[in-house]
């Protein structure tokens, strides 16, 4: 057992690293500001990342810390550049300092696959030694998601805090926002309005199960895992329109399904492997998508008939 804080462990994939945590026999400490965590079982610190003397005191005796506290509404992030990478680019080099003052063993950061928004698709997926392409970068998330990489790795060459970089896929299931496409679309579902997909559905997604993607997490507390970083991909393409005809189905064949003109620029999608997290830590999902569907349809319909 090992101690653990989890910074924006009170968020949708949070929430779930915690329940692994927690599950994997670890004691648990959320820090995040303002929410409380989903389980009264695991401790809490009310913290403002940027507050650097509170975050130091938040995390004195963690062993391991999960950094997951960020903007990730990309929306938001669009909206409010300044905030977003004052919070995501100095949040993390705060919660590195804490890790080097403190002597924490390890630690971990969520990162995403849209770092590989520049790189040219070249034949094959894309594997976590790609480098960085800043001219496509695209969005300020992205940017500070490469920049939070950098940091770590400048964090581990001068004063040896080792890391572990976790690459997200893009995650549902229970508990994720609900301006995402998926809980989007149930909405609608419920409420009996149609389905619109762009175009003729094809972008895609490699959607992951939130908690197949927790897991990772307790995998990667591996000693080999130190000063890694791991892409957490989904195991197959799913377009949008696979998406709006298995809410259909879990909902009812009364939902009608609208095509509309495609918008331009829409991001398709690029292939990322994941092969290196299942050789080296064995981790790879396991919730196919129908059945992670059906369960977040049906966390979402309790949700919203309470």
């Amino acid at each position: 057992m090992a101690k653990v804080v989890v910074t924006g462990g009170s968020g949708f994939i949070g929430s779930h690293v915690v329940d692994a945590l927690v599950d994997a026999g670890h004691e648990v400490t959320v820090i995040d500001h303002r929410v409380r965590p989903h389980r009264p079982d695991v401790g809490f610190e009310d913290v403002d990342l940027m507050d650097l003397s509170s975050v130091l005191a938040a995390t004195r005796e963690a062993e391991h810390i999960f950094h997951l506290a960020a903007v990730s509404n990309v929306n938001y992030a669009h909206k409010y550049p300044v905030y977003t990478t004052a919070l995501n680019v100095v949040g993390t080099a705060n919660v590195l300092e804490a890790a080097r003052v403190n002597g924490a063993r390890r630690l971990y950061l969520a990162s995403t696959v849209w770092v590989y928004n520049g790189c040219p698709q070249n034949g094959g997926a894309l594997q976590e030694s790609e480098p960085f392409f800043l001219d496509g970068a695209g969005h300020i998330y992205t940017s500070t998601k490469m920049a939070s990489e950098m940091v770590c790795h400048n964090y581990s060459q001068l004063y040896k805090v080792p890391f572990t970089i976790l690459r997200y896929g893009i995650p549902y299931g229970p508990r994720m926002r609900e301006e995402l496409l998926i809980p989007i679309f149930i909405k609608k579902a419920l409420k009996g309005e149609p389905l619109t997909v762009s175009g003729k559905g094809e972008q895609y997604r490699n959607f992951v199960y939130v908690r197949d993607m927790a897991e990772a997490h307790v995998l990667a507390m591996k000693e080999s895992a130190a000063n890694q970083t791991y892409n957490l991909e989904g195991p197959r393409k799913v377009t949008v329109l696979e998406v709006a005809e298995g809410i259909r189905k879990a909902i009812g064949d009364h939902v009608k399904i609208e095509f509309v003109p495609a918008r331009p620029g829409d991001f398709g999608g690029k292939e990322v492997s994941a092969a290196k997290a299942k050789r080296e830590l064995g981790w790879y999902p396991t919730v196919s998508f129908e059945d992670g569907l059906k369960q977040t349809v049906d966390w979402f319909r309790q949700k919203w008939s309470n």
